[in-house]
């Protein structure tokens, strides 16, 4: 340190009334001190250290942050479980003689450092990298550190940081999140190495886990296909006797900044990539990125499918263990063998070929790197409580051999990427393990053949005429007593097939519970999306009669439109208008696409919603109650014009019915009213209640379901009534919508949000009612407590919307109950 900066030093210490921070070098020398005021600058004006408060908070903590960006980014905390609580008392960074950090305020030490060995010189110093370091001044080795920050993240890793164990020292560097944006203390996700395990990284929420990567295998992790090589950073894993990490490193393009986060929110791992010009951070990778990624969904020897319906499915060779919770959608039990492995007949024994896997969960695995793919297979073969195996390295071939005993755990399967996993079986339950049929089929006689073959002839003609009298009969049953009042195509399957170019995979443009939803053209030019039920099921058929019965007799500007539907080859096929904007959770809980909705275009898109549901529920020859009205269910056309859609859970009452009953609880979490979630009950007042939680999501840019706040019993209905007794609701709004919102016109809008999503049906507006205060300046009552409003939340179940859409980026659940009464 030159003398310039040792008297700037002396100079802030005794002069602690000068409020201005100052900068001084990167290195700090024995007994130096930092105080409040000051900050530490590496050398190349990368990372600055020094002391901030977050927020609000009134905490003051000892952190190292970006320098050059305007956002002030925290990459790591001293003493975040121990804040300086009262900042009228100057506290003090100091460097003593053995070499320790210590942390102070009025003589006591609030954080401290301890150093591997005592030096006679030691030193401390921000690198440009971001890391804190304690050296000794006297060591020609450079990174000979005698302690370093990155060896105590806190919830985000840089480059060249490691995340994973010391195995010689013990000592595990894990990522966990800030429990909430104005308080660094751990919070609940956090994103660890178990040493004990394969080669892979899991988030944990709590003590549960949440998510895991899937095995190292050389390249990348089984579970994230996804992330390969890029233009932005390499990344690697490291497994030696003493160590074994993570790593990420940014030097392919030293002119991007990227930053890799744990968060206290369902997105838990986040890769954030700064934007200059944008001024802003954007998402570059997220996990879990799907409710598949979910940690176990389907149970033991079950597959998450993402575009499957349901998204469980049982390895081939095995059934669900509990078939009644399997079809009430709770797959938590898993699956069996049809058939039990019998260690007497271990030598008969075939491996079946799954491709394209996360593999299986490595806590009962055994690893060894010597061996290759045949060898591991004879490992396997020998020990009848091996149950699969495959290479852990795919690199050149494949080397290297992994084996599982007992279930396999937590498996999912990819379109494209993931790794190959065999899975050991009887040689009965495959069909190419059954010798003895082929031999049989080849000895048969010329005479025995044909008769085989006619009697096959006769069968597929029977099949094929039982599948056109099926679909006769559901045309039939769709269009029975309305036959006078449908005026709707019904379109051949070729015909859909050709617009669709066969139902190519790049034309999907969505993926609902129940089937995909592909883009197509038909010949006349007209686009069209074409929702496809590709399995038969009890709910689906449901959802398809009420689609038809109901969109065909409604017409209006806010309701989608549907043009036709098609029941062959036991296909069945919605076909709709084509809304080019997609959905309107696809704008508004998007950082970057909500800005292109301004106020002026937010409150129309309400309005057009409100007056969607007014048709529904007033205007139009049905009385409809929508039961599944949110974000994902209102398209765009290319003008951002609102129209509702989905119908499939959709209920008509007549004329003087104003509440139902069901066991047969459906909908989503976030958007249910609290009476139909709880009981059952349903009326219009239930669609009043998710159009003021949709109302707020629009003003607020934020989900009402996963909305983050310190308290976690509330959600965004909640905070926005707390707020709105503090007279500070304003809080709440978009930042993207400051500048062009009217203020009273938001306000109302609030307000009107908020009388809906009250507690007692009895004490919310009715839809005609709510558009009337939204156009006009007739006096509002004042709101009273909203539903679900400290913790008084629904029940959990596992389970998922049937309009979910690729582009949104939560875990919205469309719910299926059953509940005795």
């Amino acid at each position: 340190m030159d003398i310039v900066s040792f008297i700037t030093i002396v100079f802030c210490m005794l002069v602690p009334s000068f409020q201005a921070s100052m900068a001084v070098d990167s290195i700090l020398l024995s007994n130096s001190s930092v105080s409040d005021s000051m900050r530490i600058v590496s050398k190349g004006g990368s990372f600055e250290l020094g002391f901030f408060s977050p927020g609000n908070s009134g905490k003051h903590y000892l952190g190292i942050w970006y320098k050059n960006i305007p956002i002030q980014t925290v990459v790591w905390v001293a003493n975040r479980v121990n804040p300086i609580k009262d900042s009228s008392v100057a506290a003090t960074l100091t460097l003593n003689a053995t070499g320790s950090l210590v942390l102070t305020q009025n003589d006591t030490v609030i954080w401290y450092s301890t150093s591997l060995k005592q030096v006679q010189n030691p030193v401390a110093e921000l690198l440009d990298s971001g890391n804190f370091v304690v050296r000794d001044g006297e060591d020609n080795n450079p990174e000979a550190y005698l302690w370093q920050s990155f060896d105590y993240p806190t919830d985000t890793l840089l480059s060249g940081m490691k995340l994973g164990c010391d195995l010689k020292t013990g000592l595990n560097r894990r990522l966990t999140s800030w429990k909430t944006p104005e308080d660094p203390s751990p919070g609940d996700f956090s994103i660890t190495v178990d040493p004990r395990n394969y080669l892979e990284l899991y988030i944990m929420k709590g003590d549960s886990k949440f998510f895991r990567t899937g095995p190292w295998n050389g390249v990348g992790f089984s579970g994230s296909p996804e992330l390969t090589e890029n233009h932005i950073f390499d990344f690697g894993f490291v497994s030696t006797k003493y160590d074994i990490y993570y790593y990420w490193l940014s030097h392919k393009n030293s002119s991007i900044i990227s930053r890799y986060v744990i968060n206290q929110t369902e997105e838990a791992r986040i890769r954030y990539v700064w934007l200059e010009d944008e001024e802003n951070w954007e998402i570059y990778t997220q996990k879990p990125s799907d409710h598949c990624d979910q940690y176990n969904l389907c149970g033991q020897n079950g597959k998450c499918v993402i575009t499957g319906s349901p998204p469980c499915q049982c390895l081939k060779g095995f059934t669900p263990k509990s078939p009644q919770k399997w079809s009430l959608v709770d797959w938590s039990d898993g699956c069996v063998r049809n058939k039990p492995l019998n260690c007497s007949e271990k030598h008969t024994h075939k491996f079946m070929k799954l491709e394209g896997l996360k593999v299986p969960e490595t806590t009962h695995s055994w690893l060894d790197k010597t061996l290759n793919v045949e060898q591991c297979r004879q490992k396997c073969s020998e020990n009848c409580s091996c149950t699969a195996y495959t290479n852990s390295d795919i690199r050149g071939g494949g080397s290297g051999c992994a084996l599982w005993f007992g279930d396999l755990i937590d498996i999912r399967s990819f379109a494209s990427g993931g790794q190959d996993l065999y899975v050991r079986m009887p040689a009965s339950e495959l069909e190419f393990g059954n010798n003895k049929k082929l031999i049989m089929i080849v000895a048969i006689p010329i005479a025995a053949i044909l008769c085989t073959v006619l009697v096959g002839g006769y069968f597929i003609y029977k099949v094929r005429r039982k599948r056109i009298e099926k679909s006769k009969n559901a045309q039939v049953e769709i269009q029975s007593n309305e036959r006078d009042d449908l005026d709707l195509p019904l379109f051949d399957l070729p015909t859909i097939a050709q617009a669709t170019e066969n139902f190519q995979e790049n034309n999907k443009i969505g993926q609902g519970g129940f089937g995909p939803v592909y883009w197509g053209k038909l010949l006349n030019g007209q686009e069209i999306a074409v929702k496809k039920l590709s399995r038969i099921s009890e709910l689906g058929l449901i959802e398809f009669k009420n689609e038809v019965k109901f969109i065909a007799k409604l017409q209006h500007r806010n309701l989608v439109k549907l043009l036709g539907y098609c029941i062959e080859d036991e296909e069945k096929l919605l076909v709709y208008e084509h809304m080019p904007n997609k959905s309107l959770d696809f704008f508004i809980f998007d950082e970057t696409k909500r800005k292109l909705l301004d106020w002026f275009k937010r409150f129309h898109i309400i309005i057009g919603i409100g007056r969607g549901l007014l048709y529904l529920h007033q205007d139009s020859r049905l009385r409809i109650i929508h039961r599944d009205l949110k974000a994902s269910n209102v398209l765009l056309d290319d003008k951002l014009i609102p129209k509702i859609s989905d119908f499939g859970l959709a209920k008509n009452f007549g004329e003087e019915e104003i509440e139902g009953n069901t066991r047969r609880v459906v909908g989503t979490y976030g958007y249910m009213a609290p009476e139909y979630a709880a009981d059952g009950l349903y009326s219009m007042k239930s669609d009043i209640f998710s159009f003021g939680i949709l109302v707020l999501e629009i003003i607020c840019g934020k989900k009402n379901k996963g909305f983050y706040i310190e308290d976690s019993t509330h959600n965004l209905a909640s905070e926005a009534w707390l707020l709105w007794n503090e007279g500070k609701v304003l809080e709440l709004i978009d930042k993207n919508i400051e500048d062009t919102c009217n203020a009273s016109e938001i306000l109302r809008c609030i307000h009107v949000s908020l009388l809906c999503v009250q507690q007692n049906p009895d004490d919310r507006p009715t839809i005609g009612s709510a558009m009337l205060m939204l156009e006009s300046e007739v006096a509002l009552p004042e709101p009273k407590q909203p539903g679900f409003f400290h913790g008084m939340g629904p029940p959990k179940v596992h389970t998922f919307s049937s309009s979910q859409k690729e582009c949104s980026s939560t875990n919205e659940m469309t719910v299926s109950l059953l509940d005795a009464r």
